[in-house]
């Protein structure tokens, strides 16, 4: 068993249940949904059809932790079946050699256990200078799922509601074009 589950969200800096708190103390409106724990996009893909409803304005994401040889960390979100080249990333960002961080890192960085990278775990890596990045084709759609800090709960919101509830604390979303 995995410790990305709701399960262990006690261990996490910021649980998914305060999240969703947070979440309706700023306004913003999402659709949360409860589900088997979905470690990878591949899971993603095969059940989200009988979990999620559908909706062709809606994308589901990946997130990439990485980090340069000067130990720069980022987030990177883009569509669940955009294919990404590290080594043109680097070059887009002007940065160093790419590599995906330790899940070690990760929890340190991101506070949050495999599998359960988002958006939302800016609200930990703002503190650690992690560097956010999403494809500014996320932008053709109007709402985004995204795990609440944990892979068996999956949070459905309007793409500019994430980017006002995120600016709203201090993050800033940079926009590229992978």
């Amino acid at each position: 068993m995995s410790n990305a589950t709701l399960k262990f969200q006690d261990l996490l800096p910021i649980s998914s249940d305060l999240l969703i708190r947070l979440l309706s103390e700023n306004n913003i409106n999402f659709d949360l949904y409860s589900h088997t724990p979905l470690f990878s996009v591949k899971e993603t893909k095969e059940q989200q059809n009988s979990i999620f409803p559908t909706n062709n304005n809606a994308v589901h994401i990946k997130n990439f932790y990485l980090r340069d040889k000067k130990k720069n960390n980022f987030l990177f979100t883009c569509e669940q079946d955009k294919n990404v080249d590290l080594k043109f990333l680097k070059e887009l960002i002007n940065s160093d050699r790419l590599s995906f961080g330790s899940p070690e890192r990760l929890y340190q960085n991101l506070g949050v256990f495999p599998g359960a990278v988002s958006p939302f775990c800016m609200l930990n890596g703002k503190k650690n200078k992690v560097q956010f990045f999403c494809d500014c084709n996320l932008k053709q759609f109007k709402y985004m799922y995204l795990h609440p800090f944990v892979n068996d709960r999956t949070i459905c919101l309007d793409i500019n509601d994430l980017e006002k509830f995120l600016k709203n604390h201090n993050i800033k979303i940079n926009w590229i074009k992978l």
